[in-house]
């Protein structure tokens, strides 16, 4: 058969992702802080957008005046300050507002501390950077060992060869190249390198740029005095036994009693097993719920926290430029359409985002019922095809939603996909959630007896009496999940 080209007419229906739509769906997804700085990039990318920073008398306009199309310039006249070069309407009060307190005025008495030039009425405190801004940086492990390098006797291409070991530590101190990466990237003997690190090691904190664990308590043994102990011994022959907690066999090998054996282990477990782990930058990070959840009577109110997020409004000075007949013809008439076009699309974005969020923590707070009156224990198994059935969307949308949010509750702060787990039968024919289960074997674990500590199958003996059936193996999955050790691990042997 001939191949031919030829045009060929269908009808059909397909979804065009638009620029616009992709937007508003990645608007949907980000999270709190992702959202803010995306929102700021706009702000500074049109002109035609900008944030509504009017005080309480402007609280009743909304963004949606704006891309509505109304004009607001004698508005934004008559709301303008006016500026009197007497000062005789300083002591007359505005219409609607409150008098001024004595805080107030004591506040007012003090100069700005960014400048003493500032007037004192021109102090803009929500202006000023927060607590947390104006913290010194902690020092960094590679900051801390280059100024111990910096102060020691190396010199040339020892100092060489430190200054690269320490920029090859790892978060946790240790050695992540081989000393023979090392030699090759600094173009020295391998002996140099070997005796640099071993410089390395002993300096502050020990043990650092060591390339195992072993390695790494054998230095910190020996800082101590401890280098030909028992422990050093025990680290240096036995370190497997050790992680396995097979003590008998390591006292049988040794030929010594279980006390100097116990002994040695605490010695060994005063050690830092990662040494650059008191110098990690990890900076806590809180979570900003973006929707309250709080208990009115008998009824659960939901509240989206806008705390902190820029109102945007089309800008009333580029909306009367466009109205204006002499500027039809300008250059940049098309320019300011397109940017006009974007910014309304953005607010609308915005607002539809703020829907869904509501609407789908309005699902979740009406099937998750008994868990925001009782707790955990009654958290109720739920998918997402639940919330998508409930308020008429796909759950590709309510996974966007929920994805990096947080809601505070009566319970505490979660992100909305905890409240999404699977389902668990139970003797009574009713569906547990797997985030109970396991909030159920945290809470057995942790009132055993540290001596003799409780089995897996042991926790499912208990979890059957409470009429809830579940697998060992599930069992010990969660467990494992909840960072649990097994019972072997948990049990203490001195």
């Amino acid at each position: 058969m001939a191949l031919e080209a030829k045009l060929v007419q269908k009808l059909g229906q397909s979804l065009l992702m638009t620029p616009q739509l992709q937007q508003a769906i990645k608007l949907l997804q980000l999270g709190r802080l992702d959202y803010l700085e995306a929102i700021e990039k706009e702000l500074l990318e049109n002109p035609v957008l900008e944030e509504i920073r009017e005080g309480p008398d402007r609280a009743g306009e909304t963004s949606a005046d704006a891309v509505s199309g109304k004009d607001s310039n004698t508005e934004s006249e008559s709301r303008s300050p006016t500026i009197e070069g007497d000062g005789s309407n300083d002591l007359q009060p505005n219409e609607g507002q409150e008098p001024k307190s004595d805080w107030d005025d004591y506040l007012e008495s003090f100069t700005d501390a960014r400048g003493a030039s500032l007037p004192k009425n021109a102090v803009d405190w929500e202006d000023r950077p927060s607590l947390e801004a104006t913290l010194t940086r902690s020092e960094t492990l590679s900051e801390h060992m280059a100024a111990q390098i910096r102060l020691s006797d190396l010199q040339g291409s020892d100092l060489t060869i430190a200054l690269h070991v320490i920029g090859n530590l790892a978060r946790d101190g240790y050695l992540q190249s081989s000393h023979e990466e090392i030699a090759a990237t600094c173009e020295c003997e391998l002996q140099d390198v070997e005796r640099v690190v071993s410089v390395v090691q002993y300096l502050d904190p020990p043990g650092v740029a060591s390339r195992n664990l072993q390695e790494c308590l054998l230095v910190q043994l020996d800082v101590r005095g401890l280098g030909e102990s028992l422990a050093a011994r025990i680290v240096r022959d036995h370190l497997e036994k050790v992680e396995k907690r097979r003590f008998d066999q390591i006292a049988k090998a040794e030929d010594l009693p279980q006390e100097q054996i116990s002994e040695a282990m605490n010695i060994i477990r005063a050690l830092d097993p990662h040494p650059g782990r008191a110098f990690a930058d990890d900076e806590t990070r809180y979570a900003i719920p973006d929707i309250y959840v709080y208990k009115d009577g008998n009824e659960y109110v939901i509240s989206l926290n806008d705390e902190g997020l820029p109102k945007l409004r089309l800008s009333p000075y580029y909306l009367d430029l466009l109205k204006n007949k002499d500027a039809a013809n300008a250059p940049n008439k098309e320019y300011l359409n397109e940017r006009l076009k974007a910014a309304s699309w953005l607010i609308k974005s915005i607002h539809q985002r703020q829907q869904t969020i509501y609407r789908v923590t309005e699902s979740i707070v009406k099937f998750q019922r008994e868990f925001l009156d009782r707790g955990i224990q009654h958290l109720k198994p739920m998918v997402l095809k639940d919330v998508a059935d409930d308020i008429g969307m796909h759950e590709s949308t309510v996974s966007r939603v929920t994805s990096n949010k947080y809601v505070h509750t009566p319970q505490g702060v979660f992100e909305l996909k905890f409240f999404f787990t699977t389902a668990l039968k139970s003797s009574s024919g009713a569906d547990v959630s797997s985030s109970s289960i396991k909030e159920r074997i945290k809470s057995i674990i942790a009132a055993e007896n540290i001596d003799t500590p409780i089995s897996d199958q042991s926790i499912v003996d208990q979890l059957k009496a409470d009429g809830v059936e579940i697998a060992r193996r599930t069992v010990a999955k969660y467990r494992e999940g909840l960072n649990i050790p097994s019972s072997s691990l948990r049990k203490r042997t001195f």
